[in-house]
């Protein structure tokens, strides 16, 4: 019975040895498959591929740079939009919420991030897009029109439309986890505080100030989804491969030039420039997700010293 026990203790460690190894494993393998079939472009453009301007694949003129923009600033709208609001959401229903109230909307909040990203595209072409074109994009320029970011044409369909699918699509992300980073700080952190006086408010600024490496990685989270997504924004940030200071113009992302463009590359030199669009963004959403992961672990560590 001994030695059966023992071979069974070794079977099973070497299955799950497998299955731990096989995710490392097949991250090496997808990296080591896009760097083969970038190679053409590597040595063709080099690092200049990433500053090129220029997209015109029937003159094998390859160049990332408007896509890189597209990318940062498609973003970081979303950031800028979605932030505050996870975190007011957050913080009322960790802080504020009876249970009764905060059961429903957590659902809900849950229940966005289930819905497939082809419908928040419909969504954004049939009622965000008209909305900013008849609305918001006047009103933008009325108030706004003496900077550049709310000059120009208003279609409904740039880089405004596609921030704002963006910010939707991350909010229940960032709220989730800052809603679990904010429930790992201790009880006794907020009974302190209010021992000490503090108001309800300031007891809530208090946690926030202990929970910052946390909500910081579910920012960098929601970053990182935001840099990955591919159907909501092709549909209406436009896709034309330029670089321009108004947010009404249309624009293109690293995600949506490959979902849009990677059935017509014929060429060697046209499927290697979009691999190698992948391979940058594989790396930077990696590198995103990592750091966001090594944010929270750092609150959790704080949670229990």
């Amino acid at each position: 019975m001994a030695s059966t026990g023992t071979l069974g203790d070794k079977v099973y460690r070497t299955a799950l040895l497998i299955a731990a190894s096989s995710i490392p494993l097949l991250v090496a393998a997808i990296l080591f498959m896009m760097f083969r079939n970038s190679m053409p472009t590597i040595e063709r453009f080099g690092i200049g591929f990433l500053f090129g301007r220029e997209w015109v694949p029937a003159q094998e003129a390859f160049g990332a740079l408007p896509f890189i923009y597209g990318t940062i600033v498609s973003s970081l709208i979303a950031l800028l939009l979605a932030v505050p609001v996870s975190l007011g959401i957050a913080v009322f229903l960790v802080e504020q919420a009876p249970r009764g109230i905060a059961r429903p909307i957590a659902f809900m909040i849950e229940l966005l991030a289930a819905i497939p990203s082809v419908v928040y595209g419909l969504w954004g072409i049939f009622v965000l897009a008209p909305f900013i074109r008849n609305y918001l994009g006047p009103v933008l320029q009325d108030t706004l029109g003496f900077l550049p970011f709310f000059q120009g044409r208003l279609t409904g369909i740039g880089m405004l439309t596609g921030g704002i699918i963006l910010a939707i699509m991350i909010t229940p992300i960032i709220t989730a986890v800052v809603r679990d980073v904010l429930e790992a700080v201790p009880t006794a952190q907020r009974e302190a505080a209010l021992a000490l006086g503090a108001t309800p408010w300031e007891k809530t600024v208090i946690v926030l100030g202990n929970a910052a490496s946390g909500i910081a990685g579910a920012v960098v989270l929601g970053l990182g989804r935001a840099i990955g997504e591919t159907m909501a924004i092709t549909m209406v940030i436009g896709n034309s491969p330029q670089i321009s200071a108004s947010l009404f113009e249309p624009a293109y992302t690293i995600a949506s030039v490959l979902a849009a463009n990677f059935a017509d590359a014929t060429e060697e030199i046209y499927l290697s420039a979009l691999i190698e669009m992948g391979l940058v963004l594989f790396l930077v959403t990696l590198i995103v997700n990592a750091l966001a992961k090594l944010l929270i672990l750092s609150v959790a560590r704080r949670s229990q010293a």
